[in-house]
């Protein structure tokens, strides 16, 4: 039964004080809406609202204790949406649309509640914007949540009606026209001619038998004017192949990625294996509104390396895209791949173009995150150089120089670019990290043959080196080599696992968060180093153990599955806990950057919402499961 505050309010003022949003508001009109609060109290499992049925006349402040809040299917299946404690609200969203309850909410436990007046609450939603904004954007953008839920399998209806296009319409669906093509040896003057009929910007080419063979775009024939072509000439003599493809089922995300990938802009695409229209990037730049292709092509358009100093600072505006549109984590850090590969990529060209052929064929490597393809925002450098084995020492010496002084204009410009050099120096600036393959070769076989503790915990980043740029073979053959002679090693691999026990959860017994004490994170966590880095280990050292040739972590943990080397249920929970962290790490760095922020690891679980704190420990629980596994396999119980 509700009870009013008392002739003194200051009970129910003090609360609101620490209580967003109503903590922006002076303490004068704190003291109006307390005239309009009562007290309340339910014990646990008490049902505060019915989705569709109750009418909410009031809203509800969990002054302690906690509320859940589930949403009902056609078929009656519940699913959890989110769970609210000390000062979370309940009722809002039915209040301010003036329609019935549209989730179920119960108590889990005994609650006591703050309600204020439900004509009160809105009068003041009118006269006080801070607290209207502090609403309205919760019901916009409240995408973590929605991110867990998904991982958990969350049911379609969820997602937001006005987002979630690239990532949920089909590259099928975007096919708006039949089917325009072409034959071979016709001319280029007919090809242009069906083109500017059909008002397309691309032809497929056909050969005899009605395979196709080759595309012709617009930008083809504009190239072909320039070069002062005979228009008579067999159209096969423009055209691009092979024609990249893309299944009609796949969705206009993954299209994007490989269209960027690919440095194109169109791709046919397949209907149960046969060619039956084409997308464009235009297609899909419509379809989203906003598209990293503005940017993809900003990097493509720069024609010195200067151009591209300031084309990073435009990725997070790229990933807020991402985030609102529903992406999860492994998509946004798959996108920040692409571009900050494209980046490098255009940079080491421009590079090459300046400074004339290098002496030797020669691979970039990349490493640590972004060997894994797991750059967030705050990703600093981690590279190295491969390059041919020459005997000659003239050519050895030549080979020294060139690539010295090319390594080196890299590492510059890409610190101008915003990618932090590396604290540890791993970079290809490094002669150190500057070799021919032979040497490469020896430095994995020492680390993996005869191994000393220390060095191999220094190395582990290098374990997880894909190629970026070059001759990728050089990176093939040395991933190859490493599969061949990493399974047999014992004593290498129990070093990596004994590694991976070192690092504990930051959970105390009593499962509360372990945060900083004191300095300049106090009451805050290294999500990174505490979080991700133990699911990150775990992969490497069973990669290894198995000869996978992956490097990114939830590619890892589904090969270690899909061969059987982890039980189905471990790896649904890794994959699930890793790509959580992954967005709340993502998440909280976009949030610092938008405040003008440098970005940071250093998340504080008390600014979370209960379900993402939640969520968090149930994520860190599952790093002992990690451990115990390792500690099993590798018998690291024995002394």
């Amino acid at each position: 039964m509700a009870t009013l505050p008392g002739e003194n309010p200051s009970v129910v003022i003090d609360f609101l004080q620490r209580t967003l949003p109503f903590s922006q508001l002076k303490r004068s009109d704190l003291a109006a809406l307390a005239r309009h609060c009562t007290v309340d109290f339910h014990p646990s499992g008490k049902k505060l609202l019915i989705q569709g049925v109750t009418r909410v006349r009031e809203l509800l402040v969990v002054q302690k204790g906690g509320v859940k809040l589930t949403l009902r299917d056609a078929e009656g299946q519940e699913t959890l949406l989110d769970y609210r404690g000390e000062g979370g609200c309940v009722g809002e969203l039915a209040l301010i649309q003036d329609r019935p309850a549209q989730v179920d909410a119960s108590t889990v436990e005994d609650t006591f509640f703050l309600v204020i007046d439900g004509a009160a609450f809105l009068a003041l939603l009118k006269t006080q914007p801070l607290v209207a904004e502090f609403f309205l954007r919760e019901f916009s953008e409240n995408y973590l949540p929605r991110v867990f839920a998904e991982m958990r399998g969350r049911h379609a209806s969820l997602t937001c009606d006005s987002g979630l296009y690239l990532f949920s319409a089909r590259v099928g669906e975007m096919i708006g026209r039949g089917l325009v093509s072409t034959d071979y040896g016709e001319s280029i003057q007919m090809a242009a001619w069906k083109m500017s009929k059909h008002s397309v910007g691309s032809l497929l080419v056909r050969e005899p038998s009605g395979e196709v063979a080759g595309i012709v775009t617009d930008k083809d024939l504009r190239k072909a004017v320039a070069l002062g072509m005979d228009y008579s000439a067999p159209i096969e003599t423009i055209m691009s192949t092979p024609v990249a493809t893309v299944d009609e089922g796949e969705v206009c995300f993954d299209a994007l990625l490989k269209m960027m990938t690919r440095q194109i802009h169109h791709l046919a695409v397949t209907r149960q294996g046969v060619v039956a229209g084409v997308v464009t990037s235009h297609d899909i730049m419509v379809l989203q509104g906003k598209s990293p292709m503005a940017l993809f092509r900003d990097i493509q358009a720069q024609e010195h390396p200067e151009g591209l100093h300031p084309l990073s600072a435009k990725v997070p505006q790229v990933l807020r895209t991402l985030v609102e549109e529903g992406a999860r984590a492994g998509h946004i850090t798959r996108m920040i791949t692409v571009i900050n590969d494209l980046i490098l990529e255009k940079l080491l060209k421009l590079l090459l173009k300046e400074m004339g052929p290098p002496p030797a064929p020669f691979c970039w490597l990349l490493m640590g995150s972004e060997g894994r393809r797991e750059q967030t925002i705050a990703t600093d450098q981690d590279n190295a150089l491969i390059y041919k084995d020459l005997g000659d020492d003239i050519l050895m010496r030549a080979a020294n120089i060139y690539f010295t002084a090319f390594c080196e204009r890299a590492i510059n410009h890409l610190v101008l670019c915003g990618y932090p050099p590396c604290q540890g120096g791993i970079m290809a600036s490094n002669p150190k990290w500057r070799q021919p393959y032979a040497v490469w070769r020896d430095h994995f076989e020492r680390w993996i043959m005869v191994p000393e503790p220390k060095e191999v915990l220094n190395a582990t980043i290098f374990f997880d080196f894909r190629p970026a740029f070059g001759n990728e073979e050089f990176a093939e053959e040395l991933r190859r080599h490493i599969a061949r002679h990493a399974p047999r090693q014992e004593v290498f691999l129990r070093h990596l696992a004994a590694d991976c026990l070192n690092t504990r959860p930051p959970l105390s017994f009593f499962r509360n968060f372990v945060v900083e004490k004191s300095g300049e994170h106090k009451n805050r966590l290294d999500i990174k180093r505490r979080g991700l880095v133990p699911f990150v280990d775990f992969a490497r050292v069973l990669a290894l153990k198995h000869g996978i040739k992956e490097t990114n972590t939830l590619g890892r943990l589904r090969q270690l599955q899909e061969g059987g080397h982890i039980p189905d249920e471990l790896h649904k929970d890794a994959a699930e806990a890793f790509e959580f962290l992954l967005q709340l790490r993502l998440v909280h760095q976009l949030g610092q950057v938008e405040e003008g922020r440098q970005p940071d690891n250093h998340i504080a679980p008390s600014e979370l919402s209960e379900l993402e704190r939640q969520t968090l420990k149930e994520s860190f629980g599952v790093i002992g499961r990690l451990q115990s596994f390792l500690r099993d396999m590798f018998r690291l119980n024995i002394v």
